[in-house]
């Protein structure tokens, strides 16, 4: 069964209240204990006035002198003081006597438009965009932050923490998802964006500037080289591609002149930069990076091309796996407190704060974007903010929150009692001296 008041263990500590209830720590019994002193010190001092009350009453029935009817007018005030004080003051709490009097036990009858009112007051006077925005301007936080970051062990801190936060997020992040997101994502953007005209104006910004005849250069070299290595190849393939009526020493002489004269055109490309077939390859690449350009049809089949290759099953698994690749070496980084990655990030902090400390403008656009943060949080979530504060005070039990309370405040409450038994008895002794002086 669950327990409603809060009971105390074996070690004389509050147990934890229920769920939904308020916690009740041992500060707040110590507090409790207090308050019981100070109700006790309190009730002591109505005790004491009214037996001075009975026995100066007495005193004065007896001829004691007219000193017994002052000190009976002051007790006797100071009792109504005293009484009506602990009246007002049980009446916050519980009812006093157990009596079903109107507008008593007022905290937990009331817990429900107490917290409403609470949360309507935090909403109107600390929730608003005005004071929010003052209170952060009068901060200077880019000035303070500046400041801080400017630090080296601070900015050595900042690198750590962000360190954390980086390795943690990896880890929590699981691979097959990201793969698939990186995967579709690069596959859409491949999809949606044309490359033909791309790669024409590329190949003709190449061609124009001569890039091309490295390439052209390094292909001849190796025909030759090749051509030169495996001459025996080339003959042999020339021949049996003869007709089988053929003497075999013809086949055999063009396979020698055919072989000869590929390696003579295949030098003099090598050597000769002004080899008409250069030229020719010149043109063609420049008519291909036009096509590439303005012909509907080049750029199509460019585009079938770049899809077919996009999605085939090895390209979509290098995009895969590339993720995998950039989180090994992103841990890795984060580890590693000489990696690249964090000197940089640690430099990049120090002259980020070096700048906020210095620079005004860079410190009322920070300041700027924060009090524009706050404000739109506290414009756009005040009702959940203030509802939570009238929610969890509506949540708490009544009988709780009275004692939660009572515990911090009444401590306080009972010098209350006090002052009003001392009060009432002085506003007691001066009103009869008054009477006795306008009468006498």
């Amino acid at each position: 069964m669950e327990r409603t008041e809060w009971e105390a263990g074996a070690d004389g500590v509050k147990d934890a209240a229920p769920l939904g209830s308020i916690a009740y720590s041992a500060a707040d019994e110590e507090k409790r204990r207090g308050v019981r002193r100070m109700k006790t010190t309190a009730t002591g001092l109505l005790l004491m006035v009214s037996l001075i009350f009975a026995l100066a009453t007495w005193a004065e029935h007896t001829g004691a002198g007219s000193w017994a009817g002052y000190v009976a007018a002051a007790a006797e005030a100071g009792m109504v003081g005293a009484m009506a004080d602990w009246f007002a003051v049980t009446a916050l709490f519980r009812r006093p006597l157990g009596l079903p009097i109107p507008h008593t036990a007022i905290i937990p009858n009331k817990k429900d438009q107490l917290g409403a009112s609470l949360g309507s007051f935090v909403g109107e006077n600390f929730l608003s965009q005005n004071v929010v925005r003052a209170r952060l301007r009068a901060l200077g936080i880019g000035g303070r932050l500046g400041a801080w970051l400017a630090e080296p062990e601070h900015a050595d801190r900042v690198t750590e923490e962000l360190s954390t936060a980086l390795r943690g997020a990896l880890t929590v992040l699981r691979d097959s998802d990201v793969q698939a997101v990186v995967g579709e994502a690069i596959s859409r953007r491949a999809e949606a964006a044309e490359v033909a005209p791309g790669m024409g104006k590329m190949l003709e910004k190449i061609v124009a500037d001569g890039g091309h005849r490295r390439v052209v250069d390094l292909i001849c070299s190796r025909a030759h080289d090749w051509l030169t290595l495996h001459s025996d190849s080339v003959m042999d393939a020339v021949q049996g591609g003869a007709p089988g009526w053929t003497p075999r020493f013809v086949d055999k002489k063009i396979g020698d002149r055919v072989y000869r004269e590929l390696l003579r055109f295949v030098t003099e490309m090598r050597d000769m930069p002004a080899h008409p077939a250069r030229g020719a390859l010149d043109r063609f690449l420049v008519d291909f990076a036009s096509d590439l350009q303005s012909d509907t049809e080049t750029r199509m089949k460019v585009e079938r091309l770049k899809s077919e290759l996009v999605n085939r099953s090895e390209v979509q698994d290098v995009i895969a796996s590339a993720w995998a690749s950039v989180r090994a070496m992103l841990i890795s980084a984060a580890e590693d407190e000489q990696s690249e990655l964090r000197l940089r990030a640690r430099a990049s902090l120090l002259s980020l704060g070096a700048r906020l400390a210095t620079d005004g403008r860079l410190q009322r656009k920070l300041e700027g974007w924060v009090e524009d943060a706050a404000a739109y949080l506290v414009t756009t979530y005040r009702d959940e903010i203030t509802s939570l504060i009238s929610d969890t005070v509506a949540g708490w039990d009544g009988e709780q929150t009275s004692r939660k309370i009572e515990a911090h405040i009444g401590r306080d409450l009972q010098f209350i009692r006090i002052n009003g038994t001392v009060v009432g008895a002085l506003a007691g002794l001066v009103i009869y001296s008054v009477a006795q002086a306008l009468g006498g």
